[in-house]
């Protein structure tokens, strides 16, 4: 599970004033209740269905702003199936592990992951602001592995000493969830390896706290020294609305590449039509179709799969009926792959 981040890593305020940023307020203000979700939703009748046990093991947390843009009275709505704890959790599925993608194998140093030629990954924080219960890393140990701990020396060290690395992936948790002058403070220190030449970000928070987006983020993004791709994570059209679209124009205005990758999720997005109207809600919003991945099998989330044949059906069909550009690659990450597998 996600435990607390210590508090040095919690999102703190970004001046000398006392309030914090609003999206800080809004994040501590999240819902962290099942019951809670359910009443906003007034879905208490389906509370037999939550497991407060899975919620112990993997702690509930939705934005408020999130929570409002889903169908109320609606229990099988797609959004809510991402983040509810249920009973299914707890079943035993063979195949399925603590690290599915072999981050542990991977792991050069704290915090720091080398799967890929040329590119090191950060796991920058293990705070997000929302709880997807599919997460891949939800067991990963954060409390003993990030690459933010003593000032991200490790790992700007590690990297300086290969030439090989030229692209950092910021990930996490999410990478957004530290205050921008901690993000500064890396980035600051990263400007100094020439062998550098792309920055990528991997966040969810433009779509579930788009507040996230604010002025001194934007300053950051806007003085890097290299070419920046921000990848998304929305699995479903109804995740975008109105102040997504705002704080994704303002990503792009500050020179951001914005990717989106999404997972073939059972209950979410396993039809021809919610893969159609993903891709064109989010290139409506200036987002690029990346990668639609299987499923990676972490224990918790095998409710979630969708077989490689239906998954190769649904993609093949997508192809049938979008442009090209429109269409992400359907992949899988398998442990000690050079890449992630095409299906």
């Amino acid at each position: 599970m996600i435990p607390a981040a210590p508090a040095s890593m919690q999102p703190q305020p970004l001046s000398h004033s006392t309030a914090p940023a609003r999206w800080q307020a809004l994040w501590r203000d999240a819902v962290r209740d099942p019951r809670e979700l359910l009443t906003l939703l007034g879905l208490d009748g389906i509370a037999a269905g939550v497991s407060e046990q899975a919620a112990a093991q993997f702690p509930l947390r939705v934005p408020r702003g999130f929570v409002a843009r889903m169908r109320h009275g609606d229990p099988h709505d797609p959004l809510l199936r991402q983040v509810l704890p249920l009973d299914e959790e707890l079943r035993p599925a063979p195949g399925y592990a603590l690290d599915a993608v072999g981050d542990g194998l991977a792991k050069a140093g704290d915090g720091v992951i080398r799967k890929y030629r040329g590119r090191a990954l950060l796991v920058a924080t293990g705070s997000c602001a929302v709880h997807c219960r599919y997460c891949f890393r939800r067991h990963f140990p954060y409390a003993e592995e990030t690459a933010a701990a003593a000032g991200w020396r490790g790992a700007v060290e590690l990297i300086a000493a290969d030439t090989d690395i030229d692209e950092v992936i910021l990930s996490g948790g999410d990478p957004w969830s530290l205050a921008t002058p901690k993000l500064a403070e890396l980035t600051d220190a990263l400007a100094a390896l020439p062998q550098l030449k792309r920055l990528r970000v991997h966040t969810r928070l433009p779509v579930v706290l788009p507040e996230r987006v604010d002025a001194p983020l934007l300053a950051w993004l806007r003085a890097l020294p290299w070419p920046v791709t921000v990848v998304l994570h929305a699995n479903h059209a109804n995740e975008f609305d109105a102040q997504v679209d705002a704080a994704l124009a303002q990503l792009r205005a500050a020179g951001a590449v914005l990717l989106n990758q999404a997972v073939l999720l059972r209950g979410v997005n396993d039809s021809v039509q919610a893969l159609a109207d993903l891709s064109e809600r989010g290139f409506r919003a200036g987002v690029l179709p990346y990668y639609l991945h299987q499923l990676d099998r972490v224990q918790g989330a095998a409710h979630f799969e969708i077989d490689d044949d239906q998954a190769r059906a649904l993609h093949r069909a997508l192809a049938a009926r979008l442009s090209g550009y429109l269409v992400p690659k359907l992949v899988r990450e398998i442990a000690g792959d050079p890449g992630k597998r095409p299906l």
